[in-house]
């Protein structure tokens, strides 16, 4: 029997090291370098799976100029909202990652949508964590075809792709990668050995055969894939399915796509039958009160491919104890001091005395910078106790030096705040239509004093 090969992999960044480490030199994080135990390159899986190329087979040297350039049919999961996460639909031969907290609804989402499925495609569907009627009464509650798919409760990965051999399935769901496990790795499954090889094993079977490979993972307390890291390189597409127990709305995020833009957004609802798309996410993220309140302002923000309007809220009160508390939820919580200087700097308003307190409404997380002249309006708003305009929408980029900087798509954004009702906007100079758009009053400003002085004459 071949050797087993022995390394030391980083869970955070997927580094590898000839032997164990206290800190990891890449990532700098502690105690997160484990022992993985592989299978030497001699060894064979179930299916004589060959090591030599990652899709099992040694391709020819080519130029770059003769390799085909035909587009790959893709296969459409019956959601629209899905299919804008993955860039379009399915891929043949793709791996695909649907992370997500326990409750969150990756079972639900991916049994709805194989269930529809395989009645154009065969499917088969593997499940380790419950049985087989757990599954069923599942499928039963929310009233889904189950006549054409196939399941499967088996955890061994070698067991698993004999079966998969003779089913021949286009589409393979393994729920979840953490219990599967691989005969010649001797640590328990859910290891960062065992979640590894298992991964790579499925990965090779669909690059082989050209199935497609839902993987599905759990999320540690931190909001991170559970495992190495490098399980992320391994497969083509990275979902993420968030929200919280007390929401019953649930957003699908993109963070890695071969096939497609990354950071793309799709939302659900979850309901009695099951996890149901909203095709218009703005309309659910606007719902406001009837009454203008201070420190509650619009804004645009862009997500993966689309314009979405978001409400952000800012409460600034005395503080107490003489510590001043800086809380942003849904956004950054360095730029929000960062910009709170900038205010101070350049626009005058001094609140290192005051607690400030910021929120994103929905659970949306905000991760780029046209966020900046709507925080600081929500801001100025609820220091000055002064509400703005319910039909005003803000975006724009704030600098160091007080400047307002243009964002990408500024036209797109502008005609969907049209869209939904509202007529006026601050934004950038540089984001000002050249065409005037109809029943919109365009406000473009260059300074953050000028903003300022935009908001206390509306």
């Amino acid at each position: 029997m071949a050797k087993a090969k022995t390394a030391y992999v980083c869970t955070e960044c997927g580094a590898d090291y000839s032997k164990w480490q206290g800190q990891c030199t890449s990532c700098q994080a502690w105690n997160t370098v484990s022992e993985v135990r592989g299978v030497s390159s001699s060894a064979k899986g179930a299916r004589g799976v060959r090591f030599e190329g990652f899709a099992g087979s040694l391709s020819a040297v080519q130029s770059l100029d003769d390799v085909s350039l035909a587009e790959q049919e893709r296969i459409s999961t019956g959601m629209q909202e899905f299919d804008r996460v993955l860039g379009g639909g399915l891929v043949e031969g793709s791996a695909v990652l649907m992370g997500g907290h326990p409750g969150a609804g990756k079972s639900t989402l991916l049994l709805q949508a194989v269930c529809h499925l395989a009645a154009s495609v065969p499917a088969l569907y593997v499940t380790g964590e419950e049985s087989l009627q757990q599954v069923a009464m599942r499928a039963k509650r929310l009233g889904l075809p189950t006549k054409d798919l196939k399941m499967l409760s088996e955890t061994s990965v070698e067991r698993l792709i004999q079966v998969a051999e003779t089913e021949k399935p286009r589409i393979l769901v393994i729920d979840s990668i953490q219990v599967m496990h691989v005969a010649d790795i001797e640590s328990a499954p859910g290891s960062v050995s065992q979640v590894r090889e298992s991964a790579a094993f499925l990965t090779r079977f669909a690059k082989q055969t050209g199935t497609i490979l839902f993987l599905v993972g759990h999320v540690t307390k931190d909001g991170s894939l559970a495992g190495p890291k490098v399980l992320e390189h391994m497969i083509d597409c990275s979902i993420l399915l968030e929200g919280s127990s007390d929401s019953r709305y649930r957003t699908l995020r993109g963070i890695k796509n071969r096939f497609g833009a990354v950071n793309e957004l799709g939302v659900f609802a979850m309901l009695e039958q099951g996890l149901k798309e909203v095709k218009n996410p703005s309309a659910i993220f606007l719902n406001r009160g009837e009454e203008a309140a201070p420190g509650s302002v619009v804004m645009v923000v862009w997500e993966g491919t689309r314009p979405m309007l978001v409400e952000i809220q800012a409460l600034v009160d005395m503080a107490q104890g003489g510590y001043p508390r800086r809380v942003a939820v849904g956004l950054d919580q360095n730029r929000l001091a960062m910009l709170l200087a900038v205010l101070h700097r350049h626009g005058g308003l001094h609140v290192s005395d005051q607690d400030v307190f910021v929120n994103v409404v929905g659970g949306v997380k905000v991760n780029e910078t046209s966020a900046d002249l709507a925080l600081l309006a929500a801001i100025v708003s609820s220091f000055r106790d002064r509400a703005l305009p319910q039909d005003l929408v803000i975006f724009g980029e704030v600098g160091l030096s007080g400047e307002i900087r243009p964002v990408p798509s500024g036209q797109e954004r502008i005609n969907e705040a049209a869209k939904h009702g509202f007529t006026r906007a601050l934004v950038p100079k540089a984001n000002a239509p050249r065409k005037a758009i109809a029943g919109m009053k365009v406000i473009p400003v260059t300074k953050l004093s000028e903003a300022i002085t935009a908001l206390e004459e509306l």
